[in-house]
């Protein structure tokens, strides 16, 4: 078996960013910075983002056998938290109170709206780029949402930080997230052994 270990195959991200734009937003050409219909939603903590994939399945027995006869996948769900620095960033803001962007903009130099009773379904295209030097990694989602906030805490001691999950859903014509892998020049070709007899 051949020896495929390669040190320049690690990954740890220097850097991570969030861009936000409106749903079903087409995912931006290769690692290009994302057009203007992106936001990007500012720093974030030196953890990054915690991806998630939750899979759930149901196995079908049968009389006679001793094991399932069929396995039912009934769940896989696709979220990802993020801890934003920028507390007063006007999306970062309007993500964290499940209000319209449009509720941000200040008349003079104050924003004020109601946070609403019941949540809204407020959804949108996300990317999530990783950075290691030459190497990148992003995850698009054409559909997603808020679905779980961490607790708000201003405090003196730090910067106000907010923590939020996404969770991920199937867009109008792409799947819930695309992986793109940027190798950054390094030759993967060991990993994709010629099958050609």
């Amino acid at each position: 078996m051949a020896d495929t270990r390669n040190a320049d195959l690690t990954f740890g991200a220097s850097d991570y960013l969030v861009y936000a734009a409106p749903l079903n937003t087409v995912a931006p050409s290769a690692f290009a910075d994302p057009a203007a219909a992106w936001i990007n939603l500012g720093w974030v903590t030196t953890e990054g983002g915690l991806f998630k994939i939750e899979e759930e399945s149901k196995d079908v027995e049968a009389a006679g056998a001793l094991e399932p006869i069929r396995t039912l996948m009934t769940k896989s769900v696709k979220s990802l938290q993020v801890t934003f620095l920028e507390a007063l960033n006007p999306y970062v803001r309007s993500l964290y109170d499940n209000v319209p962007i449009s509720s941000l903009e200040p008349t003079t130099d104050v924003a004020s709206y109601d946070l609403p009773d019941k949540p809204n379904d407020l959804r949108y295209a996300f990317v999530f780029d990783t950075m290691d030097g030459d190497k990148r990694m992003r995850l698009y989602m054409p559909n997603g949402k808020v679905t779980e906030r961490g607790d708000e805490q201003p405090q003196t001691t730090g910067e106000m930080a907010l923590q939020m999950t996404f969770k991920f859903y199937k867009g109008a014509t792409a799947a819930a997230v695309k992986r793109s892998i940027d190798y950054g020049g390094v030759d993967v070709s060991s990993f994709f052994p010629d099958e050609t007899p």
